[in-house]
């Protein structure tokens, strides 16, 4: 049986993305079946605290679901757009039926949401945070610079979530289950000789070195690198500087412009065949215009 609730905000990140959401005026909540409700294949959160379950399934137990989930019909049943640690947490209560919201959204529209709910939460860890940074700016062609106003988050806050996904699976995991900070995890990318790492990432762990500790490692082992094989810092002219940030702001990831006497040379990082794919369709879309 339906019946109407008042209207539902989606948060402030959620409405700069969809304002139509803001015309709603009413929703209806219905009861659903459980088993008919199917995880959001575009969920962030890779991990959920098995003791925040616990309580919030035992708080469900006794009081029932107070903030309706957010569905969209699918072929089959029902496909979670937001609240995934609701129903989980409903499930181990025992609950068979939950109230929903169910709201008419094409692919893009509900994995943006499920990415900016997470994000406005604040809950997911630093990798969790930079990924779903990442696909925003893909689905949304949007530049790090347009995804900081929409969020309302600063602009290196996002690009020093990013830069995280050019540290190697294995220190991305011990910074996803809290083993390394995200601090670790920018003075680990700040070794120039790569081959040491899994000897430095050892001796992190098994010292329990700080941040500082970690970056004066980092700093001694680099003075120690062949002069062939350093990244020779350039002072770059104004206007290079200038040129090198708007394509950074154009691109949406890090770039550097090595000038030279007679020729120069442009880099540009990318951290996945998706990544890519997305910088060459923005290059490509500049050169026409």
């Amino acid at each position: 049986m339906a019946r109407t609730a008042g209207k539902k905000g989606l948060g402030k990140g959620l409405q700069a993305f969809f304002p139509e959401q803001e015309d709603k005026q009413e929703e209806q909540i219905v009861q659903v079946d459980l088993a008919d409700v199917r995880p959001n294949p575009y969920q962030p959160r890779k991990t959920f605290s098995e003791e925040a379950l616990k309580e919030l399934s035992n708080s469900i137990r006794e009081h029932g679901i107070l903030q309706p989930v957010t569905v969209r019909k699918a072929i089959k049943g029902y496909e979670i757009v937001m609240g995934e640690r609701r129903v989980k947490a409903a499930k181990q209560a025992g609950l068979t039926q939950i109230p929903v919201i169910v709201q008419e959204l094409d692919e893009n529209k509900m994995m943006e949401i499920a990415l900016i709910e997470n994000l406005q939460r604040e809950d997911l860890n630093p990798i969790e945070e930079a990924i779903a940074y990442e696909k925003l700016m893909e689905h949304t062609n949007s530049t790090q610079e347009q995804l900081a106003k929409r969020l309302g988050k600063s602009r290196p806050h996002i690009a020093n979530h990013m830069r995280l996904l050019q540290l190697p699976k294995v220190v991305q995991e011990f910074i996803s289950v809290g083993k390394l900070t995200m601090g670790h995890g920018r003075a680990l990318l700040g070794l120039q000789d790569k081959q040491k790492l899994s000897q430095l990432l050892e001796k992190v762990l098994q010292d329990k070195l700080s941040v500082r500790e970690v970056e004066q490692l980092v700093q001694r082992l680099n003075e120690h690198v062949p002069r062939e094989t350093k990244q020779v810092k350039v002072k770059l002219p104004p206007i290079i500087k200038e040129q090198q940030e708007r394509l950074r702001d154009t691109l949406g990831t890090s770039v550097l412009i090595k000038p030279g006497k007679k020729k120069g040379k442009i880099e540009i990082d990318y951290f996945s065949e998706d990544d890519l794919e997305r910088i060459l369709s923005l290059l490509v879309h500049t050169e026409k215009e």
